[in-house]
């Protein structure tokens, strides 16, 4: 593909995440929206006109097979992302698949799996990875600015209405604090101190048996990360990695944050890294350079990281009796 052609976008699961990664699409020039896909004929076709896209299909199958598509991102709920992604990968597409990458770790396997087989670039949407504040924190931190890391502290809480329904508490569909949240203080944790040594987990179950909060503590040979999700109690959404020599704060919300501070020998500096859009931006010009340079992975967010962290969620979701 030649560096300067417009990649053409694919959406199935037209969502709130959608919507705004949609709306990031429009601030790349070299991006274009060029189809939709929902069951819900009128939501795509309604979806296609609020982003001045081309097609708004009702059937996946006739996204995947439209040869004018250079890559679909799938924003369906979690339970689908493994047998959506196989697909779209068997017939010829890119994938850009939202987190988390599937239900377990056997079906994550399928997915890399299938991406290999068929030459075609595959990455877990992971936006967190590639925002300008977490991108310079994992340099300096690699670079020694707070010494040896010791400890990570990282939460992702809200509190939200069951009786409003949703994806959120239906077990059909992979809700849960794990899937849909917890997996952001795992990523943070992991791309930080890599896999840990022992993870000890406990939860508060729903009726139905999903998690309604899950506070993990991973312990690594010299570290510590004791993370936090829930879907039932408000947090302050902040994350702090602290060193030998001082200790770093992402600005919250820290999975979207727009710069951080440092903070070493009671002295405090600040740095502010706004991110273009919502954030959703970033990854997607990862997948353009990722797709122009014809790599099927991506160095900074590659296979065998969204196995690493699936193999993780997936030792946690055992620990705590979670069954989908």
């Amino acid at each position: 593909m030649k560096n300067n052609k417009t990649i053409k976008w694919g959406i199935i699961g037209l969502g709130n995440i959608a919507n705004q990664f949609a709306a990031d699409l429009l601030l790349l020039d070299d991006a274009h929206l060029f189809a939709v896909a929902s069951r819900d004929h009128g939501k795509a076709i309604e979806f296609a006109k609020k982003y001045d896209c081309l097609k708004a299909y009702d059937s996946y199958d006739m996204l995947f097979k439209d040869d004018q598509v250079d890559i679909i991102y799938i924003a369906t709920p979690h339970d689908s992302h493994a047998e959506l992604s196989i697909k779209a990968l068997e017939n010829g597409k890119h994938v850009l698949c939202e987190k988390p990458l599937a239900l377990s770790y056997k079906d994550a396997v399928r997915m890399v799996e299938a991406s290999k087989k068929h030459n075609k670039f595959f990455m877990e949407a992971f936006w967190t990875r590639f925002i300008p504040s977490v991108q310079e924190v994992l340099a300096k931190i690699n670079q020694g600015i707070i010494g040896d890391v010791k400890h990570i502290k990282a939460d992702f809480a809200f509190y939200a209405d069951e009786k409003q329904g949703g994806r959120l508490f239906d077990k059909n569909l992979g809700g849960g604090a794990l899937f849909d949240i917890g997996v952001y203080p795992l990523f943070l944790s992991y791309i930080m101190l890599g896999i840990p040594k022992e993870i000890t987990a406990k939860s508060i179950d729903h009726k139905n048996g999903i998690d309604l909060q899950t506070s993990m503590i991973l312990q690594y040979e010299n570290a510590q990360a004791v993370l936090h999700a829930s879907i039932i109690s408000e947090s302050d959404m902040n994350a702090t990695i602290s060193g030998t020599q001082g200790h770093i704060q992402l600005n919250s919300p820290w999975y979207i944050a727009d710069g951080y501070s440092v903070s070493k020998n009671g002295n405090e500096e600040n740095f502010s890294l706004p991110n273009l859009g919502t954030g959703y931006t970033h990854e997607a010009i990862e997948c353009h350079d990722c797709i122009r340079n014809n790599q099927i992975e991506s160095q900074l967010w590659s296979h065998q990281n969204c196995l690493d962290l699936s193999k993780i969620t997936d030792e946690i979701k055992t620990q705590i009796g979670l069954e989908f």
